[in-house]
């Protein structure tokens, strides 16, 4: 089933999808994240001339909705979204040979992401209950995947950590 016949399911309340696009962020790079419509809703601008990584997630409207750096000397690799709403840290763990993430939400209930990390076929889940999943075969077009976030979710948290377990996995 492609993203387009995903968008004509009768899914209940509104379903938010996105399009992102895989391995375009390196430092420096800037790409577009786009809704199931088509049009821009956010921008990921990669810093360049950085020790470490950092992106800032931006909306269309250009105003910063979420800043991204890398956590370095740390014993798991972690990385720090810093934004208005609160602070969340999405830390790799040290459990098998699969990576799983952990997110730690200031102010609110944590985080947690499993699945096929490296090939984007993963969940996001919040107290046992699937927030978002992360799907390439949504697409036809190489190095582009899906980003499906349920209703009362605050997106750009979720866009950022997508964004924080691309860039973790890709290393």
């Amino acid at each position: 089933m492609g993203f387009r016949d995903r968008l004509r399911r009768d899914d209940g309340p509104a379903v938010r999808r996105y399009q992102m696009r895989e391995q375009l962020m390196t430092i420096g790079d800037d790409y577009w994240i786009e809704d199931e419509s088509g049009r821009r809703a956010y921008k990921v601008d990669g810093k360049a001339a950085r020790i470490r990584d950092t992106f800032v997630l931006r909306d269309a409207s250009g105003q910063e909705a979420a800043k991204i750096q890398e956590r370095k000397l740390r014993v798991r690799d972690t990385m720090k979204i810093e934004r208005r709403g609160g602070d969340a840290t999405v830390h790799k763990a040290l459990v098998g040979i699969r990576d799983r993430f952990q997110i730690d939400v200031d102010g609110g209930p944590d985080m947690s992401a499993h699945g096929n990390l490296v090939d984007h076929e993963y969940e996001i889940e919040r107290d046992g209950n699937t927030v978002a999943t992360v799907s390439k075969k949504w697409f036809q077009v190489r190095e582009t995947y899906g980003v499906e976030i349920v209703p009362s979710q605050d997106d750009a948290l979720i866009l950022a950590v997508v964004v924080c377990i691309d860039a973790m996995t890709r290393d």
